[in-house]
């Protein structure tokens, strides 16, 4: 079994690692795109076209599911990367977990990026599943570039502006670009108020690592012998390994453990 990641830069790391977690059997395939990042300043048809190469090089590798590791190429590219892949490789999304995160009560704040936070897709996904509760739209300027390179000045500077921009007293906080959650326990303390507990982290990993396997034929079991390869393309090109910057983090540690296979 082989599941395949997509995205402009480190942000598939969290999915990535829930998938090895579920099936620590599973082959992983990493392509992501740093000669062309970051995505999101991009217009919607330039991103299509990076997403897609991405996808198409990772497509070579023969998964057996594809995941768009990416709020931004979501949004945006996943009609043509599904008409260009389905039926034969079936293509999942990342979708803010705006849904479980209203269901749980309010008031939510969803941390996204300044281009995701003023589109209408996010807008119809809050109209469409905010279910009455209060949300407030945080966009979190610089946040997803200071994670790509790992610094922490910067990573703490844009957490600060982002957290001063989310009411106090939120309860849940969706975390709308798959970068920030690799900083979610560093956006929970700063959006926490004194003494008060701490907001609940809504991110998408778990949900659409779940749904690669299911869309795959095969499910979650954590206790699966063996573990699978881990294959890293860097804008379409076999990489020795995962891009330095993902060391920092605990999912990017986690995943080296594997094998790198060419």
């Amino acid at each position: 079994m082989k599941i395949a990641l997509v995205d402009s830069g480190i942000g598939l790391l969290a999915a990535a690692a829930a998938v090895r977690r579920m099936r620590p059997d599973a082959d992983l395939v990493l392509s992501s795109d740093p000669a062309g990042m970051p995505w999101g300043p991009r217009t919607p048809d330039d991103i299509t076209a990076h997403a897609l190469a991405c996808a198409e090089a990772a497509a070579a590798h023969d998964p057996d599911a594809l995941i768009v590791a990416c709020n931004t190429a979501s949004v945006h590219a996943l009609p043509t990367l599904r008409a260009k892949l389905e039926p034969g490789l079936p293509v999942i999304g990342t979708v803010p977990a705006v849904k479980p995160a209203a269901g749980a009560g309010g008031p939510v704040a969803v941390w996204a990026t300044p281009a995701t936070t003023g589109s209408p897709y996010q807008s119809r996904l809050i109209a469409e599943f905010g279910q009455g509760a209060q949300i407030t739209a945080v966009p979190c300027h610089g946040l997803a570039d200071a994670v790509e390179t790992a610094r922490e000045d910067a990573i703490d500077v844009a957490v600060g502006a982002a957290a001063a921009l989310t009411p106090p007293g939120v309860r849940s906080v969706v975390l709308g670009c798959t970068h920030y959650e690799l900083v979610g326990e560093r956006i929970r303390t700063a959006v926490a108020q004194p003494g008060g507990p701490l907001p609940v982290l809504f991110g998408s990993a778990e949900a659409v690592a779940a749904q690669a396997l299911r869309r795959s034929g095969h499910l979650p079991d954590p206790h699966a012998p063996g573990t699978g390869g881990l294959t890293v393309l860097s804008s379409g090109r076999t990489a020795a390994r995962l891009p330095e910057a993902a060391a920092t983090y605990a999912e990017g540690r986690f995943l080296t453990a594997a094998t790198l296979t060419p």
